[in-house]
């Protein structure tokens, strides 16, 4: 037991708290019994000398597939991390077996039997009984239960095991937007539903394949939100993203089932099973975050929770791969300015410096298409030096009348709402062309609405008729 405390020793690196917990508890009293003792793992330090995801071989060709790791050292992750998720998983289980352990921290069965072995030597854990598939049902002991309060002072958290900075830093290069080319046919698909020219789907084309940042601008109710919510459809796949990453010693929670949709993956190669893959990462869509003006400069940072100990990614870190979206700009609480402060570098540079509870800072990417929707005139927002961060600049403008028309007999027709052009004709002339009322592609959705409405109360088929276009635009243009 000595070599083994020394042989820890020799693991820290100065940066895991988690060994300065283990290496303050009490030694564990004299040998195993011989009928219970087994093997002591080797505890040698791990080599990091590689910062790599295990993801090719060769039924992958070029795919980013993250494969499950043979050792603990190829998944990057430390004994005394592994320790402290097990033994604060039993602390709140009471019992557990080692599938179930395996189940819960996301690592394979067999790396698990492993360190649960290693924890029954240091007297941590015991069995309690045994289990199908030379598996047993494990307890904490006295010596277990306290050091697991000990790593819980530090970090409740006992979820997936973290992936290291590295391997998420090389993942998001792996499958970063901009080694995506967007065609006007992936266009067309994610924009199916709206009505665009051809010549907005060619800036918005260009925007997309850069993977920079884009400015939408211009009156509301044209759909510049709309669109922003539909961009990243255009690249028409999902991405990789752990679960949990730890850095410098801290785990920050990446992966949040409010901003992210969990797809099943489709292995490209029948040979590759479920099993093959770290279960510590997991397949979503690549997301779409949009914020408005809620976003505050604490939204941009990573929060840590202190009664957990357990560290929030930013939104700009959780829309790696995908888009991020400032709907109504110059609207939130901050100054345009000090966004501008903020993400001057990022914007450029395509890094981001974010810090940690301890005060420490971490490089992380910046890799994701931002777009600032606004109804304000960009250049009263924002300076020059943050417009040429910015390289794409789009006018969502008013429709012409024939696209409104096209719109409006669309919406229409898929609303089950009986058309009638020449009711279209009066609606143009008296509430728009009489009124000086400009044109906007959120109104014929928003009347035909009301158009329903008034003739489900009235008890009428649903049809566009003088008495009903007239009742809407009484309601919905009052004030306007």
């Amino acid at each position: 037991m000595a070599e083994l405390i020394s042989n820890r020793s020799r693991e820290f690196d100065g940066d895991d708290p988690w060994w300065a917990i283990a290496a303050k508890q009490p030694k564990p009293p004299g040998p195993l019994p011989e009928e219970t003792a087994t093997e002591t793992p080797d505890a040698r330090p791990e080599e990091h000398s590689e910062p790599t995801v295990p993801c090719h071989d060769g039924r992958l060709a070029d795919q980013f597939v993250p494969l499950a790791p043979r050792s603990l050292a190829e998944a990057r992750i430390g004994h005394s991390q592994v320790e402290a998720l097990i033994l604060k998983l039993l602390s709140n289980r009471a019992t557990a077996t080692g599938k179930e352990v395996a189940e819960q921290i996301k690592l394979p069965f067999g790396l698990m039997q492993e360190a649960l072995r290693r924890m029954k030597e240091e007297r941590l854990v015991v069995y309690k009984a045994a289990a199908p598939m030379s598996d047993y049902v494990h307890e904490l002991t006295e010596l277990g239960f306290e050091r697991a309060r000990r790593y819980s002072e530090q970090c409740t958290y006992f979820g997936a095991a973290p992936v290291s900075l590295d391997q998420y830093v090389n993942s998001v290069h792996a499958q970063s937007i901009r080694k995506l080319r967007a065609s006007l046919a992936d266009l067309r698909m994610a924009f199916s539903d709206l009505v665009l020219g051809e010549g907005i789907l060619s800036q918005l084309g260009q925007a997309i394949s850069s993977g920079l940042g884009l400015f939408l601008y211009g009156s509301s109710g044209n759909g510049k939100s709309s669109i922003a919510e539909r961009v990243t459809d255009a690249f028409g796949e999902g991405i990789w993203i752990p679960r949990a990453i730890s850095a410098l010693g801290e785990i920050i929670r990446l992966y949040d089932p409010s901003n992210h949709v969990a797809l099943s993956w489709q292995a490209p190669d029948a040979t590759l099973t479920e099993d093959e893959i770290d279960r510590r990462w997991i397949f979503i869509r690549r997301p779409t975050i949009v914020v408005g003006g809620e976003l505050t400069m604490d939204n941009l940072e990573i929060t840590t929770n202190r009664a957990t100990g357990l560290g929030e990614a930013p939104l700009q870190m959780k829309s790696n791969g995908g888009t991020l979206v400032i709907d109504d700009f110059g609207r939130q609480r901050m100054r345009p300015s000090e966004l501008l402060n903020r993400w001057i570098v990022p914007l450029e540079k395509r890094y981001d410096f974010l810090n940690l509870a301890s005060g420490r800072k971490i490089q992380v990417p910046f890799d994701q298409l931002i777009i600032f929707s606004t109804n304000l005139e960009p250049r009263d927002l924002v300076d020059e030096a943050f417009l040429r961060r910015i390289p794409y600049k789009i006018d969502v403008c008013d429709p012409s009348e024939q696209e409104f028309r096209d719109l409006f007999r669309q919406l229409a027709n898929s609303m089950g709402i009986q058309y009638d052009a020449k009711v279209l004709d009066y609606l143009v002339q008296s509430h728009y062309t009489a009124t000086g009322r400009s044109l906007r592609f959120c109104h014929p959705r928003d009347l035909l609405h009301q158009v329903r409405v008034y003739c489900d109360f009235l008890d009428r088929p649903a049809a566009i008729t003088r008495e009903a276009i007239d009742a809407a635009a009484k309601n919905y243009f009052a004030m306007m």
